[in-house]
């Protein structure tokens, strides 16, 4: 730019920099902040690691959310409980019976209790009865091993990782791969943690803020099937949140509802979520969560022969609110698929069949993301849609 101006060279300068290009000297673009992508974030149609790859490793072990990341999730989805010390662990459920090996562990054989969890007596161990340390000396097993058993060859290999570890190991295999990779954390059962004095709302909070994740471009979501903690967690932070949506023709389960959020049945309230899913239920939710993900069958109900039958407004109706719609789970084993889409022995309940179709259907619908088990198979099925 010898010849040129100081003025036109900088003017010639500034529009190479709009172009991504470097004729100016130096980098010509910023850096890709992993964490906060910012608000073109995530890719669209969104694959979500559901606990990881759950169908090829135990559930919520740093070994189901690396298989997950390796085979091109977008997103990982640590489900959050707390352990006695107030520590925020990656399980299905505080009661832990199933996934990992502490029946069989006689120091803690005292441990066994029954509690009351949404309404619901469960019997088993719990995390709120463990420190972190005593959590630390379990081990994973494979929680469906029927339909997954080549996943209890890892039986006994992995620890409950907390949530910090999964950050770590989401930050660590960002920068190694280049790309940004989200985390999708769920609160579960935040009545009752609230009500035995371990509140997860500020403790995930805290923990988000401090690795550094930025609001609403962090690369974040927040998801809870309940109301009341999501609308308290949008009086704490602008990272985006989730109103999960249960199958509203679930049935009682000791005169409990099951078709309801919970803190919505703990009021006393007679809403469900069929009353959510309804046009105006949508622009309520709207007013506090970014995104509602909803149990399959909202989107698609299956007909009388259990196969997919026609769309609902469910996306329409949601995209009009202004929400992003992901939806659960899309599984590869034949039992989780209608019966035309199930390979070999129709019966069997590892056999594997054809979820690219069923993921495809959904994405057919408009659906902006889903949860798999399987993200080599929900990669697959995106990269197929979108040629």
């Amino acid at each position: 730019m010898k010849h040129l101006s100081k003025h036109t060279a900088r003017l010639l300068c500034a529009v190479f920099a709009t172009m991504s290009l470097s004729a100016c000297g130096g980098s010509s673009t910023e850096p890709v902040d992993f964490q906060n992508p910012g608000l073109s974030w995530p890719p669209l149609p969104t694959v979500t690691g559901h606990r990881g790859a759950s169908a090829l490793r135990p559930e919520h072990t740093l070994a189901s959310y690396q298989k997950a990341i390796d085979d091109g999730a977008d997103i990982v989805e640590p489900d959050l409980v707390a352990t006695k010390d107030g520590v925020l662990v990656a399980r299905h459920e505080n009661e832990i019976s199933g996934t990992t090996n502490v029946s069989t562990l006689a120091q803690f054989a005292g441990r066994k209790a029954t509690k009351t969890i949404d309404g619901i007596p469960v019997a088993g161990w719990f995390t709120e009865d463990f420190t972190l340390a005593e959590l630390k000396t379990l081990r994973a097993k494979e929680r469906i091993p029927a339909n997954r058993p080549a996943n209890t060859a890892y039986d006994g290999q992995f620890e409950v990782p907390t949530l910090q570890e999964v950050i770590d190991l989401v930050k660590q295999q960002a920068k190694e791969k280049n790309r940004v990779i989200g985390i999708y954390p769920e609160t579960k059962h935040p009545t009752y943690f609230k009500s035995i004095g371990l509140p997860l709302e500020k403790r995930l909070v805290d923990v988000l803020v401090a690795n550094g994740y930025k609001g609403k471009n962090a690369a974040v979501f927040i998801q809870s099937f309940e109301v009341a903690n999501l609308k308290e967690l949008r009086g704490m932070t602008e990272m985006r949140l989730v109103q999960l949506i249960d199958n509203p023709l679930n049935p009682p389960v000791n005169g409990v509802p099951r078709n309801a959020p919970y803190d919505f049945v703990a009021a006393g309230s007679s809403r469900t979520y069929a009353d959510l899913v309804k046009p105006a239920g949508l622009k309520e939710i709207a007013q506090y969560a970014d995104a509602v993900s909803p149990y399959k069958e909202v989107i698609i109900p299956r007909d009388a022969k259990n196969e997919l039958g026609a769309a609902t407004s469910f996306v329409t109706d949601a995209h009009a609110a202004g929400l992003k719609v992901h939806t659960w789970t899309l599984r590869p084993e034949n039992p989780f698929l209608p019966p035309s889409m199930r390979l070999g022995d129709a019966a069997s309940l590892t056999q594997r069949g054809d979820s690219i179709a069923e993921i495809t259907a959904y994405l057919k619908a408009g659906i902006d993301g889903f949860f798999t088990d399987d993200p080599a198979v929900g990669r697959a099925a995106v990269t197929a849609f979108k040629k």
